[in-house]
């Protein structure tokens, strides 16, 4: 029997339990969450005659601390930011990458005590790796240029040049770090040490960070979140979360330059954040591939993003841009040399990149008033055009 077989079934197995306790974990796709009625309840049956469901409607009521320093809000209980990552991937972890994992690090770090490497020392081991695999692949290169320099010089061959490739590859520097080797004596100070360690309770120091898109889609569009005033730790009215999301843009918000501008950054991207929201995207920040959002199909644990967006502003009025107070990213016109460049960042890591224009209305066209509630996002127009490299190697059908 190949010895093959039983560890690709084993992997199989694990992968498959791994991605079902995914399945499980992160069934919901938001926050809200519809229960089944109770078996016993006989008015199901009628109701579902009438048309109507008996389900109920199961609301989190999480809340946020609005925090106008970072631009953000901050979730700081431990359940509120379970069920929001968990049920939508809303927000990200402020100690961690994505979720918020960073006592579960911890602890397993105290776990480890030496006896291991944490995923946090296995990356940095790999990235560590990579760098001392260019630099030496670099100097065969050079080594192998000045060879073919020196027999070109002499009249004679070269010699067949050595360059390491990532496959046949090891390192063997003494800069890059090891596994630590399993010590051969116990040492009883040393355990009762780490006894202690483990003996002492870890604080989790880590809240789940909100954009404001992503808290205002929670605060007006699933009434899930409550958003507390950073001072008073009062709830804030509806009103005064929309006024407070547009004004720390303006600084001072106190100038009248700011007053009744429909071009405020807030809008801008939240008409097309809660557009791609609306569709049944997971929307993300994208600012490690240069754009302003990846949409992911399930959310970063299923799947890589499949597309990258960069929200560029339209004005409908060219008066508008001309006597706005705001500096809008790529509300000029930008040049062939920066969108190849960004296309083929994101090109190299398998996602599509998609212009997603928003169109801001005029201000000689709908009355200032409607700025003074969400009803005015009703008049952006978003487009989305589809940008592709065209590889002529690949794409010749």
């Amino acid at each position: 029997m190949s010895l093959i077989g039983p560890s690709r079934r084993q992997g199989g197995q694990k992968t498959g339990a791994r991605r079902s306790e995914n399945n499980r974990i992160y069934a919901h796709p938001l926050p809200l969450v519809f229960s089944a009625p109770p078996s016993a309840s006989y008015a199901a049956p009628l109701l579902s005659l009438l048309g109507f469901s008996a389900a109920r409607l199961e609301n989190p009521h999480c809340e946020g601390i609005y925090d106008p320093a970072t631009r953000s809000v901050w979730v700081t209980n431990e359940k509120d930011s379970t069920i929001l990552w968990r049920r939508g991937f809303f927000g990200k972890g402020d100690l961690s990458r994505s979720e918020p994992s960073w006592l579960a690090r911890q602890e397993n770090a105290r776990k480890a005590a030496g006896k291991y490497m944490t995923s946090e020392e296995m990356r940095e081991k790999r990235r560590a790796e990579r760098k001392q695999f260019k630099l030496d692949r670099a100097a065969a290169i050079a080594r192998a240029a000045e060879e073919a320099e020196a027999a070109f010089a002499e009249g004679r061959e070269a010699a067949p040049a050595v360059i390491p490739s990532g496959a046949t590859w090891k390192p063997s520097s003494a800069e890059v770090s090891t596994l630590p080797a399993p010590p051969e004596e116990e040492d009883d100070d040393a355990d009762l040490d780490n006894a202690e360690l483990e003996d002492e309770p870890l604080e989790n120091v880590e809240h789940l960070q909100l954009t404001l898109q992503e808290a205002w889609f929670l605060v007006w569009n699933l009434d899930c979140l409550t958003v507390l005033d950073p001072h008073s730790n009062e709830p804030l009215t509806l009103q005064q979360i929309w006024r407070a999301f547009q004004d720390v843009h303006c600084i001072p918000p106190s100038l009248p330059i700011y007053a009744n501008r429909f071009d405020n950054p807030f809008l801008v991207n939240y008409a097309a954040y809660h557009y791609y929201r609306a569709l049944g995207w997971v929307v993300k920040g994208g600012i490690k591939f240069c754009v302003d959002y990846l949409l992911y199909k399930r959310g970063p644990v299923f799947h890589h993003a499949e597309f990258a967006i960069v929200v560029i502003p339209v004005y409908e009025d060219p008066a508008d841009q001309e006597s706005s107070p705001f500096n809008l990213p790529n509300a000029n016109t930008f040049s062939w040399t920066w969108l190849s460049t960004v296309n083929r960042v994101n090109s190299q890591v398998q996602k599509t990149l998609i212009l997603t224009y928003v169109t801001i209305p005029a201000r000689s066209r709908i009355s200032p008033e409607l700025l003074s509630s969400p009803a005015c996002l009703a008049h952006y127009s978003v487009r989305d055009v589809v940008l592709r490299r065209f590889i002529p190697a690949r794409m010749r059908d």
